[in-house]
């Protein structure tokens, strides 16, 4: 069975709405997402690639959040619900003076929750007749994760944010009379969490759409597992290995390999995918579904797991002792196309890849990535060099989780860095767009860079350190930054290797190399 899906030669730029520019010290879904989208377009791109959306938990991580159908209450915009009458001038009179080049959590959550909770007060009091039907028919059409995730996000607010594990037993073991008790006295909470999901809702789907009328795809992140800590483990417990006290029994994690001889303990809990199988897939395919709402095109991190996964026992300290785990395979797959038709899927086949995984993601005809950092380290017989490439698969010149370009070559081998030099016949003084030149000229039919090599930035820029907990996705792109210079240059680079977006004449203004290297470098 083989994916019908036909991509076209594109490109586009990795860049999550927590790093936009915007005035409450985060990314939003205002103004600045809207500008952002103009710029990209103008550009040719016709992709924009982002994190996981949901509500981040511990370590404001989008890959561990609160739900996986929820929507990050944190991206909505001020601005926005300024027009909208939801707030008032006076309102934001207290905004903080956040920093712009990085968001602080630790400010931004309080201020972003005080915004929508007045927000909430003012949509009880004075919302038009029209606001109201919608925020019902949301309720209405989303009932189906909205219920179980405002619940939840209520009891956590009234247990100090505590993981679920930790609740009340009738709390925790979700008996019928203690969730109507609870529900019954905290109405109002329950009720403003669901108005929070229904503000980023609105906010999103409109820029989606504004997205589309310019010719712009989304590419949303789907993580193969999800935090213990959600609505979504705590309403289905039976889905996931767990201990009669709710913590894990087993968790996620990858093995010990070069890069790290302990591996990697991610802690999420596994699924119990004979149960999963045996009810259809029906909790996969309304994930599907609904990240459908969201997004274009779904990218599946860490695909190899459907194959086969590392198991960890919970009370082990590093992932040293786990064993590889059969995945659900093909059937996931079949179960989803047979329920919702061709999806749109990127396979994150990065990592240790065995002939099994390969006969998965070519099964359905899932394009796999190539990471060009990771090409220049064992001579021309490399996997990620461009001449080994084929047509269907995504090239990136990093992700979220690896150095910038400038970072990576900085610190890479003398070796390495002189086999990148002689293959791309290049001196390494401008290796950011060295190497999205390689991506955007070689076969992949499509090509992503992360914003911080567009313009050129070392690891001060970097959004994620794996080995560390705490301190990562706060990089944030300044106002200014994506300048006319730049914007130039990416649509002059789409237009040479047949990305473009756009229908561009050869006798149009498209300026040399040497005179766009001269505008971008002459100071």
């Amino acid at each position: 069975m083989r994916n019908n899906i036909t991509f076209k030669r594109s490109s586009g730029i990795i860049l999550h709405p927590t790093s936009l520019p915007a005035p409450d010290g985060i990314g939003d879904l205002g103004p600045s997402a809207y500008h952002w989208l103009d710029t990209l377009a103008q550009t040719g791109c016709s992709l924009w690639q982002v994190l996981p959306l949901g509500p981040t938990g511990y370590g404001d991580s989008p890959y561990q959040c609160f739900s996986a159908f929820a929507g990050n209450p944190y991206l909505v915009s001020s601005e926005l619900l300024l027009e909208e009458g939801l707030l008032s001038p006076t309102d934001l009179l207290d905004r903080p003076i956040f920093p712009l080049d990085r968001v602080d959590f630790g400010r931004v959550i309080p201020w972003k929750l005080e915004i929508l909770q007045r927000a909430f007060h003012n949509y009880k009091n004075r919302a038009s007749a029209k606001t109201k039907q919608a925020f019902k028919t949301f309720q209405e059409t989303q009932s189906e994760w909205l219920d179980e995730y405002a619940v939840f996000m209520a009891i956590k607010q009234t247990q100090s944010y505590v993981a679920w594990n930790h609740w009340p037993q009738p709390l925790r073991q979700r008996e019928e009379k203690a969730l109507a008790e609870f529900e019954k006295r905290h109405r109002e909470t329950i009720l403003q969490h669901k108005f929070f999901q229904f503000l980023f809702f609105k906010q999103w789907i409109e820029l989606k759409e504004y997205a589309h009328q310019k010719g712009i795809q989304i590419i949303g992140d789907i993580p193969i597992f999800v935090a213990h800590d959600s609505a979504d483990v705590w309403a289905c417990p039976q889905m996931f290995y767990l201990k009669a006290n709710g913590s894990p029994s087993v968790v996620a994690g990858v093995p010990p390999d070069y890069f790290s001889p302990t591996g990697q303990l991610w802690g999420n809990p596994l699924y119990r995918w004979n149960l999963h199988k045996k009810n259809g897939f029906s909790w996969w395919i309304a994930r599907i579904r609904a990240m459908l709402q969201l997004v274009d095109i779904i990218r599946l991190d860490h695909f190899r797991g459907f194959a086969a996964y590392w198991q960890v026992p919970a009370n082990r300290p590093t992932a040293e002792y786990g064993k590889w785990v059969k995945g659900p395979g093909a059937s996931l797959f079949v179960a989803i196309k047979n329920a919702l038709g061709e999806i749109p899927i990127i396979a994150e086949d990065l990592g240790f890849i065995t002939p099994d995984v390969v006969r998965l993601r070519e099964q359905f005809n899932f394009p796999g990535m190539k990471i060009l950092q990771f090409a220049f380290s064992d001579g021309p017989q490399n996997r990620f060099l461009p001449h080994n490439y084929p047509e269907n698969c995504v090239v990136y010149t990093g992700t979220h989780d690896n150095d910038t370009v400038q970072g990576w070559y900085a610190s890479a081998p003398e070796k390495e860095r002189d086999f990148c030099r002689r293959y791309l016949a290049r001196s390494g003084e401008d290796i950011s767009w060295d190497l999205i030149r390689a991506a955007w000229s070689s076969v992949a039919i499509m090509a992503l860079a992360p914003m911080q090599d567009v313009l050129n930035l070392g690891n001060e820029a970097r959004m994620n350190y794996p080995s560390r907990p705490m301190g990562n996705w706060t990089w944030r792109m300044l106002p200014d930054a994506f300048t006319p210079e730049i914007t130039q240059r990416l649509s002059e680079t789409n237009y040479l290797y047949k990305r473009s977006s756009q229908v561009v004449e050869e006798d149009e203004h498209l300026l040399t190399e040497k005179e766009l290297y001269e505008q971008l470098y002459q100071h």
